[in-house]
């Protein structure tokens, strides 16, 4: 009897997970964990879908971040995926995911970010690492990142 409630909390507790097909696996940093998902969802999709797992769209901070995410790209075969930047609060005010404001550390590609079309609020990293601005209502792939310290 004891064996059957394990399984079953088991279970309920893995369920929450992506279908392995979905995950590229994972990669790690000292104090954080980027799961690759490969579900395209809208970028307002994908952030709930992080938030429901107890973490975040990625949150390129620095250079090292910004690498790592985009060698997990990479090396999943893949050109590009949402990432946690958006001005969706106001026009040219780029924000994390986390509502943080951006400091210094920023991967725009050349012309970017430029709201094409008036409709580019989101931010999508490609495979070299460059960030570029995308409409939010379009469908990719995307990376979440949890804490540590969470999981």
């Amino acid at each position: 009897m004891y064996s059957k409630l394990v399984y079953r909390n088991a279970s309920a507790h893995f369920s929450a997970l992506p279908s392995p097909a979905a995950v590229a696996g994972v990669r790690e940093t000292d104090n954080k964990i980027y799961l690759l998902v490969k579900e395209e969802k809208r970028y307002k999709e994908a952030q709930l879908y992080c938030h429901g797992r107890g973490g975040t769209l990625s949150m390129p901070k620095d250079e090292t971040a910004n690498n790592l995410i985009a060698s997990y790209i990479n090396q999943a075969g893949l050109t590009r995926v949402f990432i946690g930047i958006n001005d969706l609060e106001k026009e040219g005010n780029f924000v994390y995911s986390d509502r943080s404001p951006m400091q210094t550390f920023n991967k725009w590609r050349s012309g970017e970010p430029n709201n094409a079309y008036d409709e580019e609020d989101c931010v999508e990293m490609v495979a070299s690492g460059g960030w570029n601005d995308v409409a939010c209502h379009v469908t990719m792939y995307f990376v979440c990142e949890f804490d540590k310290e969470n999981v």
